[in-house]
């Protein structure tokens, strides 16, 4: 069964997507712990972050670094945090949050 964030990627659920390329995508956390935390997650349907293969790991971590860099240019805070707890969702995810 496809995950929330599979669902959002399909365009079955609304979100407000931030960016995208052929296989990562950013959206708006629907429940923010501050303005423009926005959630970074490959296509690929992967429940654990280090269940990834090296490639889309790091690939992941480039994309979220240029999320990250567009959040600080156009959200003024001092930075933008970074967690990946992975507990909500059955879907990898990265948090950025601006601080």
């Amino acid at each position: 069964m496809a995950t929330i964030f599979t669902k959002i990627i399909n365009g079955e659920i609304p979100s407000y997507k931030v960016a995208e390329t052929e296989d990562f995508f950013a959206f708006l956390d629907i429940n923010p712990n501050a303005k423009g935390h926005t959630l970074c997650i490959p296509k690929k349907e992967v429940n654990k972050i280090f269940d990834l293969d090296e490639e889309t790991y790091m690939e992941l971590m480039k994309f979220s670094r240029k999320v990250a860099l567009a959040i600080r240019k156009s959200i003024e805070c001092k930075r933008v945090g970074m967690s990946v707890i992975g507990l909500e969702v059955p879907h990898v995810h990265v948090h950025l949050i601006p601080l």
